[in-house]
């Protein structure tokens, strides 16, 4: 089986405790509430217990993509290369890593609100994870020059706007 490497090294990550896993924010348009977020989860590892709030797509760029029900019980499998698109409010779950670490790049879909909601074991939300957050954390990015060393410029709604 052929297996490919994604070069992440100039990618800073920040860890998300409150997630379990690394995050990366590439873009975000508050016009049409879309943020465009790279996700690193280690080696065999489960995320959070989690709902999204709303659509999203998937592809798996590394490793495979790993999901639990909320009971522990596994659900499905991912490999590299796999796009998915998803509708908001789908069945609790936990995304994490097989035996490589997994990269993902998560698109985030019409919401400028929440995008993600973490659970406790009681499927109650103790952690909301949203737009908001993810302009802060691609502020941050563009504020000290991490997202220049990708030779990466995101694009602003007004340039999205000439292309419709």
């Amino acid at each position: 089986m052929q297996t490919s490497q994604f070069d992440d090294r100039h990618i800073a990550w920040q860890m998300v405790e409150a997630i379990g896993a690394q995050v990366f924010v590439l873009a975000t348009d508050e016009v049409l509430g879309i943020a465009d977020v790279l996700i690193k989860f280690q080696p065999d590892t489960q995320g959070k217990l989690h709902r999204h709030v709303c659509d999203f797509s998937t592809f798996v760029l590394q490793g495979e993509l790993r999901f639990w029900r909320a009971d522990g019980s596994p659900k499905e499998v991912r490999p590299s290369g796999s796009y998915v698109q998803a509708a908001a409010n789908g069945e609790p779950h936990r995304e994490g890593a097989g035996a490589q670490a997994a990269i993902v790049l998560f698109s985030f879909r019409g919401s400028t609100g929440d995008m993600i909601l973490y659970l406790d074991e009681d499927l109650e939300p103790v952690f909301r994870l949203g737009f908001a957050d993810f302009q802060a954390v691609l502020a941050d990015q563009l504020a000290t020059g991490v997202m220049a060393k990708l030779g990466a410029r995101p694009a602003r709604s007004s340039e999205w706007k000439a292309c419709r």
